[in-house]
Protein backbone atom coordinates (compact mmCIF):
# COMPACT_ATOMS: atom_id res chain seq x y z
CA UNK A 1 0.00 0.00 0.00
CA UNK A 2 1.04 3.88 -0.98
CA UNK A 3 1.92 5.81 1.82
CA UNK A 4 -0.17 8.50 2.71
CA UNK A 5 0.42 12.52 1.99
CA UNK A 6 3.24 14.58 0.40
CA UNK A 7 6.97 13.30 -0.13
CA UNK A 8 9.78 14.86 2.35
CA UNK A 9 12.09 16.48 0.33
CA UNK A 10 14.78 18.09 1.80
CA UNK A 11 15.65 21.95 0.94
CA UNK A 12 19.42 22.70 1.31
CA UNK A 13 20.55 26.44 1.13
CA UNK A 14 23.12 27.51 -1.53
CA UNK A 15 25.27 27.89 0.97
CA UNK A 16 25.25 24.05 1.85
CA UNK A 17 25.47 23.17 -1.70
CA UNK A 18 29.01 25.46 -2.53
CA UNK A 19 30.60 24.07 0.43
CA UNK A 20 29.85 20.51 -0.35
CA UNK A 21 30.84 21.39 -4.04
CA UNK A 22 33.93 22.58 -2.98
CA UNK A 23 34.87 19.52 -0.93
CA UNK A 24 33.96 17.57 -3.17
CA UNK A 25 36.98 19.76 -5.35
CA UNK A 26 39.53 18.81 -2.80
CA UNK A 27 42.41 16.68 -3.95
CA UNK A 28 42.23 12.61 -2.56
CA UNK A 29 38.74 13.36 -1.61
CA UNK A 30 35.76 11.00 -3.71
CA UNK A 31 32.53 12.29 -4.22
CA UNK A 32 31.41 9.40 -2.02
CA UNK A 33 33.17 10.37 1.02
CA UNK A 34 31.56 13.81 1.09
CA UNK A 35 28.17 12.54 -0.17
CA UNK A 36 28.38 10.31 3.16
CA UNK A 37 30.14 12.56 5.46
CA UNK A 38 27.06 15.24 4.77
CA UNK A 39 24.13 12.86 5.06
CA UNK A 40 23.31 13.48 1.24
CA UNK A 41 23.39 11.17 -2.11
CA UNK A 42 25.99 10.78 -4.47
CA UNK A 43 24.19 12.01 -7.27
CA UNK A 44 22.98 14.88 -5.64
CA UNK A 45 26.36 15.98 -4.87
CA UNK A 46 27.48 15.39 -8.67
CA UNK A 47 24.24 17.55 -9.60
CA UNK A 48 25.45 20.56 -7.60
CA UNK A 49 28.72 20.22 -8.62
CA UNK A 50 27.30 20.24 -12.25
CA UNK A 51 25.22 23.16 -11.48
CA UNK A 52 28.64 24.80 -10.39
CA UNK A 53 30.15 24.25 -13.35
CA UNK A 54 27.71 26.11 -15.29
CA UNK A 55 27.49 28.85 -12.82
CA UNK A 56 23.91 28.36 -11.05
CA UNK A 57 25.91 27.87 -8.14
CA UNK A 58 28.45 30.53 -6.50
CA UNK A 59 31.13 28.37 -5.11
CA UNK A 60 33.60 31.41 -5.32
CA UNK A 61 33.74 33.34 -1.65
CA UNK A 62 32.32 30.08 0.02
CA UNK A 63 34.52 29.70 3.10
CA UNK A 64 35.41 25.92 3.62
CA UNK A 65 35.38 24.57 6.42
CA UNK A 66 39.24 23.12 6.48
CA UNK A 67 38.31 20.94 9.93
CA UNK A 68 35.85 19.05 7.63
CA UNK A 69 37.91 18.77 5.03
CA UNK A 70 40.64 17.35 7.45
CA UNK A 71 38.67 15.19 8.78
CA UNK A 72 37.70 13.65 5.43
CA UNK A 73 41.04 13.58 4.31
CA UNK A 74 41.78 11.50 7.42
CA UNK A 75 38.90 8.96 7.42
CA UNK A 76 40.07 8.27 3.53
CA UNK A 77 43.42 7.61 4.51
CA UNK A 78 42.04 5.20 7.41
CA UNK A 79 39.94 3.27 4.57
CA UNK A 80 43.03 2.75 2.72
CA UNK A 81 44.99 1.32 6.10
CA UNK A 82 42.04 -0.61 6.49
CA UNK A 83 42.18 -2.17 3.50
CA UNK A 84 45.55 -2.98 3.82
CA UNK A 85 45.12 -4.38 7.18
CA UNK A 86 42.27 -6.59 5.84
CA UNK A 87 44.47 -8.06 3.32
CA UNK A 88 47.49 -8.95 5.26
CA UNK A 89 45.16 -10.43 7.74
CA UNK A 90 43.58 -12.58 5.14
CA UNK A 91 46.72 -13.91 3.95
CA UNK A 92 48.20 -14.71 7.48
CA UNK A 93 45.14 -16.67 7.56
CA UNK A 94 45.61 -18.62 4.37
CA UNK A 95 49.22 -19.03 5.49
CA UNK A 96 47.91 -20.44 8.87
CA UNK A 97 45.79 -23.08 7.21
CA UNK A 98 48.29 -24.09 4.56
CA UNK A 99 50.79 -24.66 7.95
CA UNK A 100 48.42 -26.69 9.71
CA UNK A 101 47.02 -28.39 6.59
CA UNK A 102 50.87 -29.42 5.82
CA UNK A 103 51.87 -30.11 9.67
CA UNK A 104 48.25 -32.60 9.58
CA UNK A 105 49.83 -34.63 6.12
CA UNK A 106 53.69 -35.46 7.45
CA UNK A 107 52.00 -36.93 10.81
CA UNK A 108 49.46 -38.98 8.95
CA UNK A 109 52.18 -39.93 6.24
CA UNK A 110 54.60 -40.98 9.30
CA UNK A 111 51.96 -43.03 11.18
CA UNK A 112 51.21 -44.71 8.04
CA UNK A 113 54.82 -45.84 7.00
CA UNK A 114 56.11 -46.05 10.42
CA UNK A 115 59.09 -43.62 9.91
CA UNK A 116 59.80 -40.77 11.75
CA UNK A 117 59.67 -37.25 9.91
CA UNK A 118 62.31 -34.91 10.29
CA UNK A 119 60.29 -32.97 13.14
CA UNK A 120 59.94 -35.39 15.23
Amino acid sequence: MAKSGPRKTNRYSEEFKATAVRLSDLPDVLIQDVADALDIHPFMLSRWRKQAREGLIVTKGVKLDLEAASELKRLRDLEKKYKVLQKEHDLLKKAIRFASDQKRKSSSSSKQTGKPTKSQ
